[in-house]
């Protein structure tokens, strides 16, 4: 049994043309935008593996260096601003910046609002990002979203790549 080369030569490189359309395709994706963690979720932390393309040809790519953005905030550096929070005083801004450093995010229409944001997406993929919001009235810190942030020990563990171990 035979078949004819003329008829098939056409077919195969439209179907390798197919191929590399599709192919081409999983690389759209903007992570910067797309990989956002959404502001409802139960942890502060978010901790995502390489997708797609980056999974499938990963030892194929070239070295690419772990970037890391904004603040790193730890339950160690949270736990004390809470604690001064129930206190009569109170916390000032100049104690919160302190505390946290420069906010990552500050907005001139919610001047009572400041965004810390955590993000890094390191050489295999993998990212890791968190989110932490203080909120001031009359420049007294009255509230802290994004409290189920890990221990320092805990991140170090996310960012070697280990699973983190439960105290």
């Amino acid at each position: 049994m035979s078949f004819p080369r003329d008829g098939l030569r056409p077919v195969v490189l439209l179907a390798a043309a197919a191929l590399a359309c599709v192919l081409s395709g999983c690389a759209s994706k903007n992570p910067l935008l797309d990989d956002a963690p959404a502001a409802a979720q139960q942890s502060a932390v978010h901790t995502e593996g390489p997708r797609g393309a980056d999974r499938f040809l990963g030892i194929f790519r070239p070295y690419r260096i772990n970037v890391q953005q904004g603040n790193f905030v730890s339950r160690e550096m949270i736990t004390p601003l809470k604690e001064a929070m129930q206190k009569q005083e109170g916390v000032t801004r100049d104690q919160v910046l302190f505390a946290l450093g420069t906010p990552l995010l500050t907005d001139v229409f919610h001047a009572d609002r400041w965004d810390y944001v955590f993000r890094l997406k390191k050489n295999t993929g993998e990212v890791i990002s968190s989110r932490v919001s203080v909120f001031f009235k009359q420049n007294r810190l009255v509230n802290i979203e994004g409290d189920q942030l890990p221990t320092e020990q805990e991140y170090l563990s996310l960012i070697e790549g280990k699973t983190p171990t439960a105290r």
